[in-house]
C-alpha cells in the first residue's frame, strides 16, 4: 500500500471503489501520483428491441485503458502464456459484474421520464484485444419497456472512472422499429482536466458524490 495514502482515505476508497476486485489495489498504488479520474473506459452499447417494439435491455462493451488492463492481468494463470481466453478470464468477469451491481452498473435509464430498473447482468465475459481488456455484458430490463422516448446515461457518479463513448458507432439500436431516431450527447472535453485541478479529498465527501453526472454520456431514442 502506498504510504502516501492515509488510513481514512483507504477506508473511504474501499467503500466507494468496490466495483472491481482489482480496482482498489490499483488505485491505492497510484492515488498519490494521480488525480481523478483514475480509470478510463471506452464504451460501446446496444439497445435491444423485441419484435413487438419493446426494449428488452442494454448490451455493453467496455474497454479499459492500457494501464488498468495490464494491472488486472498481472499474475493471471493462462493455459498459453500471453494468451487470455474467455475461460481464463471467466472468474475475473464474474467478480466484475457482481461488484458492479452496487453501483447500478453505471447505467441509468428513463422511459417517458420514469426511472427504469435492470435485472442482474447476463451473457457476460471478458475479452483481451490489442485495445485492452473489454468487459461484455447485457443488462435486461426488469420488464420490457414500451415507450415513445427512452433516455440512457452511462457514467460514474464519483468520477473515479471516466466513461467515454467510442468514436465510431458507439450506440446501436438492435431490432428497433424503422421510425425510431436516436440522439447522442457526449460530455464536453476537459472533464478530466477540470477534475485534476481539484483536491483529491473533494471527491470523498457528499458534496461531490455526484460530480461525474456532469460528464455523463447521454443517449435519447424517440419512437413515434
Amino acid at each position: 500500500m502506498d504510504p502516501g495514502v492515509r488510513r481514512d482515505d483507504r477506508s473511504v476508497r474501499r467503500a466507494i471503489l468496490g466495483l472491481f476486485a482489482l480496482l482498489l489495489a490499483f488505485v491505492s498504488g497510484i492515488a498519490s501520483a494521480a488525480a481523478h479520474p483514475h480509470v478510463f473506459v471506452a464504451a460501446r452499447s446496444e439497445l435491444l428491441y423485441a419484435p413487438d417494439g419493446t426494449i428488452t435491455g442494454v448490451r455493453h462493451a467496455w474497454t479499459f485503458d492500457d494501464m488498468f488492463s495490464t494491472y488486472a492481468l498481472q499474475g493471471l494463470a493462462t493455459k498459453t502464456p500471453g494468451v487470455y481466453t474467455r475461460e481464463d478470464l471467466a472468474p475475473l468477469a464474474q467478480t466484475n459484474v457482481e461488484s458492479l451491481q452496487e453501483y447500478k452498473f453505471f447505467t441509468f435509464a428513463k422511459a417517458n421520464g420514469k426511472k427504469e430498473h435492470f435485472n442482474e447482468p447476463i451473457d457476460y465475459y471478458l475479452e483481451k484485444t490489442d485495445a485492452g481488456l473489454t468487459l461484455h455484458f447485457t443488462l435486461p430490463f426488469k420488464a420490457p419497456v414500451k415507450t415513445k422516448q427512452l433516455a440512457l446515461e452511462v457514467f460514474d457518479p464519483s468520477y473515479f472512472i471516466d466513461f467515454s463513448l467510442e468514436k465510431t458507432d458507439p450506440i446501436k439500436l438492435v431490432g428497433a422499429p424503422a421510425s425510431c431516431t436516436m440522439g447522442i450527447q457526449r460530455p464536453s472535453d476537459g472533464g478530466a482536466a477540470k477534475a485534476q485541478t481539484m483536491n483529491e479529498d473533494t471527491f470523498m465527501n457528499g458534496e461531490n458524490s455526484n460530480f461525474g453526472a456532469m460528464f455523463a454520456n447521454k443517449v435519447t431514442v424517440d419512437c413515434p
